[in-house]
């Protein structure tokens, strides 16, 4: 579980913050000159960035204040937390490429991660879990 520094409140658990997408997304300034596509390429398109990724979060269950967070979607360490309307700070290079100097597999069926308690598991899978073969039904029905 994470421990978010609220800027206004302090420390608290996660359970109490809830995730509001990329930060930094500008709203258009003619949404009514958009084409369909523009529009929803505004909306539902967004990065997907493996590493160091600017968010948005509130902390719902305190001051429910939104604030952005600079975080790696792979170690889920929290690098930054400024203000909305604050620029994104910028990481020393060290912290950025300590992300990046980290194996990164691409061969289907490796396994990448290790689960809670050191036991490695396939991509996706909860830890311990095996991934099906071609000859363990995925499904009862073996489909």
């Amino acid at each position: 579980m994470l421990l978010i520094s609220c800027p206004n409140c302090g420390p608290r658990d996660e359970t109490e913050f809830h995730y509001g997408g990329q930060a930094h997304v500008a709203y258009p300034e003619s949404p009514n000159d958009l084409t369909d596509r523009e529009w929803a390429e505004y909306l539902f398109y967004r990065e997907n960035t493996k590493g160091t990724f600017a968010e948005r979060w509130v902390h719902s269950t305190g001051c429910r204040q939104w604030f952005n967070m600079l975080r790696d979607t792979v170690t889920y360490e929290i690098h930054s937390i400024y203000g909305m309307g604050q620029p994104r700070p910028e990481l020393q290079a060290s912290a950025a490429s300590a992300g990046a100097s980290k194996s990164d597999p691409t061969q289907p069926g490796e396994f990448t991660q290790s689960g809670d308690f050191g036991q490695a598991s396939a991509p996706g899978l909860a830890p311990g879990a095996t991934a099906p073969t071609a000859t363990t039904p995925i499904s009862s029905e073996g489909v």
